[in-house]
């Protein structure tokens, strides 16, 4: 699923009372299963509340079996009943998109955190995408249309390309997984550059602390999304929970997953050329701070068993 956007900043009292709807013309009511849309697919969905915002019924929506994180406000034409009739609609959309039955409500049968792609990304697709910056078809269910023309580039040092296969070889080949939590996290990793940009050029902008922030959030968002492995899924639901976020619980080699995916997901937003290009050296500055630490932050192998799947698991 794509980036939620939890409309709060509308309310009823920008309309007058006249052009206000009634209760009456509410299609979708508190409690009520529903079918939403999502970026290209249907999920389903229940309707938490529904308000009258800028003259428009908006319904609060939680996805079924996907993270409370993904709630959010959206308008009648994203919504559909549950009847017979619509759920064939959602069947033949996914069917069109090759997704597998259990994805559509987010769950299966080894785990509530899951993606809505089998992110079957083998050794040579990694390398293409890392080396040549191909940009994977969108099966993450990101709203809105990707511009092509405005693909940022971001350049990984090849010490960190040939992690990304070594990680890949782990998880995919030789069944291990990261122990988790990891140390650093992601977040003590963000804080620790903050701290070197602070050293190192005597103050830390408001920039680079908004840039830093906004990695934090996508690599929450997009860590059950798009960054994990199918065989790292059940892990990810025993690690996570509902109030924890896995950039408090996640390292480095997750972290570096993101900068793969980052060009496709800056893809959706509208940015300044100006602007991404700064972004884009800072992006790169950050990469390499992380390959000038690639000793400390990264582990040299894995230790815990595919088998085991534990949050916390033993090493080997």
């Amino acid at each position: 699923m794509g980036n939620s956007s939890k409309d709060d900043s509308a309310n009823s009292a920008d309309a007058s009372p006249g052009d206000v709807p009634s209760s009456d013309s509410r299609i979708y009511s508190a409690g009520e299963k529903v079918l939403a849309y999502h970026g290209p697919r249907i999920y389903e969905a229940k309707v938490q509340k529904a308000e009258i915002r800028k003259n428009e019924w908006k319904y609060f929506v939680h996805y079924l079996g996907w993270n409370k994180n993904w709630d959010e406000w959206v308008g009648e034409s994203r919504l559909m009943k549950n009847t017979d009739e619509n759920i064939e609609k959602q069947h033949a959309l996914d069917k069109k998109q090759g997704v597998d039955k259990n994805v559509r409500s987010g769950r299966s049968a080894q785990a509530k955190a899951k993606s809505s792609t089998e992110a079957k990304v083998d050794k040579e697709e990694i390398k293409n995408n890392v080396s040549k910056g191909k940009k994977r078809k969108n099966d993450s269910g990101v709203e809105g249309s990707g511009n092509a023309e405005k693909l940022i580039k971001i350049q990984i040092p090849a010490p960190l390309k040939k992690q990304l296969v070594d990680d890949w070889e782990f998880v995919n080949q030789q069944d291990k997984l990261v122990k988790l939590p990891r140390s650093p996290t992601v977040e003590e990793i963000l804080s620790k550059y903050l701290e070197y940009k602070s050293k190192k050029d005597g103050v830390a902008t408001d920039s680079t602390r908004e840039v830093l922030k906004g990695i934090r959030l996508y690599f929450d968002k997009a860590l059950p999304m798009m960054l994990l492995y199918k065989k790292e899924r059940k892990q990810c639901s025993e690690a996570v929970g509902d109030n924890a976020s896995p950039s408090t619980i996640y390292g480095a080699e997750h972290l570096l997953r993101l900068f793969v995916k980052l060009p496709e997901l800056l893809s959706y937003v509208n940015i300044e050329d100006e602007t991404l290009n700064r972004l884009q050296l800072k992006l790169l500055d950050f990469l390499k701070f992380l390959q000038k630490n690639q000793s400390t932050f990264f582990l040299s192998s894995y230790g815990v068993k595919v088998s085991e799947g534990k949050g916390k698991g033993k090493d080997q």
